[in-house]
């Protein structure tokens, strides 16, 4: 088991880390090219700059969204993103393990602070899910993953917040570091190739959008041509 954790704890770590980096990578890379591609064929090639960094913002911190629809389910949804991103990055052990792979570290949370974040996203990714299969218009636009990922994505806190605050024997907790590990591993291989790769690249995607709705100067004649009305009155 021992030699199994290091494995788990040391190159398989090294080896999931460095595919999420390189896919996230690869999907940066595509998307600016898209801005390109955009930019290039684009009639009005400014771009209004305070709108798209207000769109970004929204979409990063969406406070205003959270107060006019569904606003529980919205004000939990912030509250499991916030300890999803602080948790993983502001461990302690996390930033060991961090440091092992990256050969720097950071500064980390207090055990108090780490203990009340692991419990806010357990509880409140716990409260997603129940409210998106509970809810009839949730289950219709809902795809497989976004049922499972909220249960992958809890296993590593459920395990460790178990791990560091429950008496375990020996054996348990060993199952438990190494299930641990694993889970927070796969999260890492899946990350580029699912849905939860936009929180990365939200700015990105709202700043090719904006390009890509500039339409070049001979679309409206293209237009016209393809309804067979070029030049009929407007």
């Amino acid at each position: 088991m021992e030699a199994l954790l290091e494995f788990a704890r040391g190159p398989l770590f090294r080896f999931s880390l460095a595919i999420m980096l390189l896919g996230l990578a690869r999907l940066f890379i595509l998307e600016i090219i898209a801005a390109y591609q955009a930019y290039s064929h684009a009639g009005d090639t400014r771009l209004p700059w305070n709108y798209v960094i207000r769109r970004s913002l929204h979409w990063l911190f969406p406070v205003k969204r959270a107060t006019q629809r569904r606003p529980i389910y919205s004000f939990f949804s912030i509250l499991f993103h916030v300890g999803l991103l602080v948790v993983p990055i502001f461990l302690l052990a996390h930033i060991q393990l961090w440091e092992k792979g990256l050969g720097f570290g950071w500064i980390a949370l207090s055990e108090r602070w780490a203990d009340a974040l692991t419990l806010m996203t357990i509880i409140t990714g716990a409260a997603l899910f129940i409210g998106r299969v509970s809810s009839s218009t949730s289950r219709f636009i809902s795809r497989a993953q976004d049922f499972l990922w909220p249960l992958i994505i809890l296993i590593p806190f459920v395990t460790g917040y178990f791990c560091s605050n429950v008496a375990l024997g020996a054996v348990t907790y060993q199952w438990l570091i190494l299930i641990h590990v694993l889970s927070a591993e796969l999260i890492f291989v899946l990350l580029p190739f699912t849905k939860i790769a936009h929180c990365i690249l939200v700015p990105f995607s709202t700043f090719v959008s904006n390009l890509a709705w500039r339409f070049p100067a001979e679309t409206d004649s293209e237009v016209c041509e393809t309804l067979n009305k070029k030049g009929a009155p407007v």
